[in-house]
């Protein structure tokens, strides 16, 4: 129960986060942080544990760019994946990544993806 708890309380705060990215990488996010959450509800205790720390992670994450972009008054969205992090993905989630990629990328989105939040259309 209090796994759950601690699920929801993180979940609504990505979402909330969410609300500052522009309308189009807001739809896909919280698409994608609904499906990911869906998907791991029958995770065993292990695999949950993990799943939570990350997302933990890129939580703070965007809280730091949410701070970069005052600061610097310049978005900043998304982080780099080391070899290493992405080495410790299993099949499933780097097709999960590059379908979100794809769909982040697909012509005529307005989603910034690069550091410098230059759109890609």
């Amino acid at each position: 129960a209090g796994m759950a708890g601690g699920a929801r309380r993180l979940y609504r705060r990505i979402l909330q986060l969410h609300r500052a990215l522009p309308p189009a990488l807001r739809d896909l996010g919280d698409r994608y942080v609904k499906e990911e959450f869906r998907r791991h509800r029958a995770a065993g205790p292990a695999e949950a544990q993990r799943f939570l720390r990350e997302w933990e992670a890129t939580l703070i994450q965007q809280q730091i760019n949410e701070d970069k972009q005052n600061l610097r008054g310049k978005a900043v969205y998304g982080i780099q994946l080391t070899e290493e992090k992405l080495n410790d993905f299993r099949d499933e989630q780097i097709g999960q990544l590059k379908e979100l990629m794809d769909e982040a990328t697909k012509p005529n989105k307005k989603i910034p993806i690069s550091k410098d939040s230059e759109y890609k259309t």
